[in-house]
C-alpha cells in the first residue's frame, strides 16, 4: 500500500506543493514518512524534529488541515480517519514560515513575557530552604506543566487567525494559569493584570485549541479559569469581565438574555449608543422590543439550581 504525501514547500519567498509516493509500512509515523522522503527521494526537504517521543514538541505539523504531532500519528491512521491514499501536509498556521514546514517560534516565546512568566517566591521561601508545596496544591497545576510548547493550539485558533496583535497564543494562556494557581507565588494578581491586558477576554471560544492538543490539555477551560480568577481579585472592570457578569445576571434573574440591555450592562450608555443603527434594524425585523417586559423562564427555578450546582462544582475544583 503506497500513499501520496502533497507537501507545502517554501523556498526564499516561493511556494508550491509537491508530491512524494511511498510504501506505507506497519507503525510508520508521519515524522518517518517525511524521513524517507529526506533520506531516499529529495534531502531539499526541510522540516523540524528532536526527541521522537511526543516531549518536545518540534515536529507539529498540519495534516488534512489538522495539527498533528508528526512523531506521534500513524500513516496508515490518517489514511483511514480520511478514508484516502493521500494525504496533505504543511506547516502550523498562525506562524511565519522559515522554509517547509519550518516555522518561527521567536516571536512565539518573545509573547511568553508578556504574562511575567516566572514563579516570584513568596517571603516565607528563603534560597537555603527552598520553595516547598505540599503534593495537594502541585497538583492543582500539575496537568498544566504538561505542555510542550508543540504549537498545536496556535495553528488551530481562529482569534489567532483573525488578529493575532490583541490575543496572546493559547499556551501562553496555559503557562499564565499555571502560575497563578501556584501556590509559591506572592503575587498572582499581577501575572493575571497582565493576562487580561493583553486579551484574555477576546478569546472566541471555538474549543479548537483544546480539541487539537496532542496531550489531552485544555487551553480553552485554562482560559476560563483565568477569567473567573479576574473576578476573585477584583480585576473585573472591563467590557469582557461586565458582559460575562451582565449574562451571568439574566440567567440567575429570568433564565433567559436580556439583549436590549446586554450591551448596555457591558459597554456603558454612550459606547453602546454608538451600535443604536443596528439595534433599530434590529427592532425594525421585530428582533428586539426595548417596551416589551423581558419574559422569565418557566424553568427558572431549575436554571437556578443548574447555575448553583455549577458554582459549587468549581468552588470544589478550586
Amino acid at each position: 500500500m503506497d500513499v501520496k504525501l502533497r507537501i507545502h514547500r517554501f523556498v526564499e519567498d516561493k511556494k508550491w506543493v509537491q508530491d512524494y509516493t511511498l510504501p506505507v509500512t506497519v507503525g510508520m509515523t508521519v515524522l518517518e514518512a517525511l524521513t524517507q522522503i529526506k533520506e531516499h527521494q529529495d534531502p531539499t526537504l526541510s522540516f523540524t524534529c528532536s526527541c521522537r517521543s511526543s516531549i518536545c514538541g518540534a515536529c507539529a505539523v498540519r495534516v488534512n488541515g489538522n495539527a498533528e504531532l508528526a512523531c506521534e500519528i500513524l500513516v496508515e491512521n490518517l489514511m483511514k480517519r480520511y478514508d484516502t491514499d493521500e494525504l496533505t501536509i504543511e506547516p502550523l498556521g498562525n506562524f511565519r514560515v522559515i522554509r517547509d514546514l519550518i516555522v518561527d517560534w521567536d516571536p512565539k516565546y518573545a509573547r511568553i513575557k508578556k504574562i511575567k512568566p516566572t514563579v516570584h517566591p513568596k517571603a516565607e521561601f528563603s534560597a537555603e530552604e527552598g520553595c516547598k508545596q505540599s503534593p495537594e496544591e502541585f497538583n492543582k497545576f500539575k496537568k498544566l506543566a504538561g505542555c510542550i510548547l508543540c504549537g498545536s493550539c496556535v495553528s488551530e485558533c481562529n482569534k489567532n487567525s483573525w488578529n493575532q496583535d490583541d490575543f496572546l497564543d493559547p499556551f501562553v494562556f496555559v503557562k499564565a494559569a499555571k502560575i497563578t494557581r501556584d501556590s509559591r507565588d506572592k503575587d498572582p494578581k499581577e501575572h493575571l493584570k497582565a493576562v487580561v491586558d493583553a486579551g484574555l477576554w477576546r478569546c472566541f471560544n471555538c474549543q479548537e485549541c483544546t480539541a487539537k492538543c496532542p496531550k489531552g490539555l485544555d487551553p480553552a477551560g485554562a482560559i476560563e479559569k483565568l477569567k473567573e480568577a479576574t473576578f476573585k481579585m477584583g480585576l473585573d472592570d472591563n467590557v469582557g469581565a461586565r458582559h460575562a457578569k451582565a449574562i451571568y445576571d439574566d440567567i440567575s434573574d429570568s433564565g433567559t438574555l436580556d439583549e436590549s440591555k446586554l450591551n448596555i450592562k457591558s459597554e456603558g450608555f454612550f459606547a453602546a449608543g454608538l451600535r443604536a443603527p443596528m439595534a433599530l434594524r434590529l427592532m425594525r425585523v421585530g428582533k428586539m422590543n426595548p417596551l416589551d417586559k423581558h419574559p422569565v423562564n418557566k424553568e427558572i427555578d431549575t436554571i437556578r439550581k443548574i447555575v448553583k450546582n455549577a458554582e459549587a462544582a468549581s468552588k470544589e475544583e478550586n
